[in-house]
């Protein structure tokens, strides 16, 4: 004979247990369903993106504006051509911005900062960064300080 306490028991613990995964599904996704909404997208090219990866963060001082639609190599130039998403609240960047490649602590991800210049008109959908700093390599760079 099964009890009513332990069936409400497991009943509960399943329903707590489905709960938890819908708050992970939430948070993994900061908060969205579906796609990123109305974005437009602008292009930087780097020298060198380190360990960037489509749909890291772009963020303007630590808020998150955006982030990594695409990444690609140019064919003549041999830089990686990467493509923001910006949400469409933040249409009035100026043309001066720059962009750097960043990373969250010590080892932590990579990410797109972007910084606003001083540029008199907005940018457009489609155009390209031109003042960017490529991201850094803390192994190479440990290796080039012990070897050399």
């Amino acid at each position: 004979m099964r009890s009513p306490r332990i069936e409400f028991a497991v009943g509960a613990f399943l329903l707590l247990a489905l709960a938890t995964l819908l708050v992970l599904a939430i948070a993994s996704t900061n908060g969205r369903w579906g796609g990123a909404g109305d974005t437009y997208a602008i292009k930087a090219r780097f020298s060198n993106i380190g360990a960037l990866r489509p749909n890291a963060p772009v963020k303007i001082g630590g808020v998150n504006v955006g982030q990594v639609a695409d990444i690609q190599l140019d064919p003549v130039k041999y830089d990686s051509v990467v493509t923001l998403a910006i949400q469409g609240k933040y249409k009035d960047l100026p043309s001066a911005t720059a962009a750097g490649i960043l990373t969250n602590g010590l080892l932590g991800e990579s990410y797109v900062g972007l910084t606003p210049g001083g540029g008199p008109t907005p940018l457009k959908p489609g155009d390209e960064l031109y003042l960017t700093q490529p991201g850094l390599d803390l192994i190479q760079l440990g290796g080039k300080y012990m070897f050399s």
